[in-house]
């Protein structure tokens, strides 16, 4: 079996444990497969973020958790409590982050595509409207100051940079570079200024970027960074800097941990070195905004899937599942590295195995040639690191029901 070194998981008399909790256990209250997301290790990434932030000089830090990720209500109400704002791309998901109790003067909105009637619940949710829209195109800008101007309000905005860099991560979740659809481009940001007309019914309060996701090289980060703030020097004073989310994590046994502290501290020392010394003659520091998503619930979830069967092709050995691709993509569409581990250890030797789903179609697949000790129908299996973007993304395909969610609290108690 591949070797693993986790935050929450470990094993215990051979029994697979999260946060100490014995998951065949638990397992045995439900139907597989099913999502159970940690509370523990939840607090625990939402504190580790903020007080690298703090221990890094990091100004005024507010974090909006980015709910693409897992828009669990649950887990949103635990992340309220912490001190937790929201970033949305949808009405929907502004939606659930104020049934969480999050309030509007915490959320940011992103995202090229808001619809008028997004823009009209944005601004009608709270007497101030959300914290912010991140603004994607001159063309969204004249929309929202539209439908600010209908609704008698300002809307408070923040032009979302794109940075012309290539973020060396999946080509699917970069989104900083020139060809993509997201931001805009610094000498249109130059021209957006001048035309004061842009801003009769909103407040530009600051200055966005995001530039992808899965984030671990920190190269193509430090020198967006370094963009948006000689962006924001063109303007007399801003309320915030967002700096977007992506942080990585560490799913494949190869990658280490996360480098959460190199990144506080390089967003740290540039928009220092980059804005803070250059700032314009008594303008506050403005507020740092982060985005982060991955990096506070990946580690959070585990997926537990029950073997329907095994089967020998030639050389090749499938062992088949009941989760399939339409309850968890990345492994599909990212072709992702997900630890795969069984929920009780055996003393068989490891084989050499592809582990699949029931789906109709051929990526529907976990893992390919992966060291695994010998499983046999009804067995259990855990697929770690699942709780961003795994229940979010998933879908009904062949027609298959959503699967349940479940949040272990910290005493071991299911929520």
């Amino acid at each position: 079996m591949e070797k693993f070194n986790h935050q929450s998981l470990s094993y215990k008399k051979s029994q697979l444990l999260l946060d100490q909790h014995c998951l065949n256990s638990i397992s045995k209250q439900m139907k597989t497969p099913f999502y159970l997301y940690s509370v523990k290790a939840l607090e625990n990434n939402f504190n580790n973020f903020l007080n690298s932030a703090k221990e890094n000089n990091i100004s005024k830090p507010i974090i909006c958790y980015a709910l693409k990720a897992n828009s669990n209500l649950k887990l949103l109400k635990k992340l309220k409590k912490l001190g937790c704002g929201a970033d949305i791309v949808s009405g929907g998901e502004l939606k659930q982050a104020l049934k969480a109790g999050i309030c509007p003067t915490k959320i940011v909105f992103s995202g090229v595509g808001k619809t008028r009637d997004e823009i009209r619940l944005a601004l009608d949710c709270h007497q101030e409207g959300i914290y912010s829209f991140n603004i994607e195109s001159i063309e969204e800008l004249v929309t929202v100051g539209e439908i600010a101007k209908s609704l008698g309000k300002k809307a408070r905005v923040a032009l979302r940079l794109n940075p012309e860099v290539n973020a060396k991560t999946h080509k699917h979740i970069s989104t900083g570079g020139l060809g993509h659809k997201f931001g805009i481009l610094r000498q249109d940001i130059e021209k957006c200024l001048k035309r004061k007309s842009l801003f009769k019914h909103v407040k530009l309060v600051g200055l966005s970027m995001h530039i992808g996701s899965q984030l671990t090289c920190l190269k193509a980060t430090q020198k967006a960074l370094k963009e948006l703030c000689e962006t924001a020097l063109l303007v007399n004073e801003l309320e915030f800097l967002d700096v977007g989310g992506g942080l990585g994590v560490p799913y494949h046994p190869e990658q280490g941990v996360s480098p959460i502290n190199e990144y506080m501290k390089r967003i740290s020392s540039t928009i220092d070195k980059h804005y803070n010394q250059k700032r314009p003659a008594g303008a506050v520091i403005p507020a740092t905004v982060f985005e982060p998503g991955r990096y506070i619930v990946a580690n959070t979830g585990v997926l537990i899937t029950e073997v329907i069967r095994t089967k020998t092709s030639g050389p090749n050995k499938f062992i088949i599942i009941d989760a399939g691709m339409n309850d968890f993509v990345r492994s599909s569409l990212y072709d992702a590295y997900h630890h795969v581990l069984p929920l009780k250890k055996n003393r068989t030797k490891n084989e050499y195995v592809n582990i699949v789903g029931p789906i109709c179609e051929t990526a529907d697949s976990f893992a390919k040639n992966r060291a695994l000790q010998r499983v046999k129908a009804q067995d259990l299996l855990c697929v770690a690191d699942v709780g961003a973007y795994g229940y979010s993304m998933s879908s009904v395909y062949n027609m298959r029901e959503k699967i349940k969610e479940y949040v272990l609290g910290t005493n071991g108690e299911i929520l």
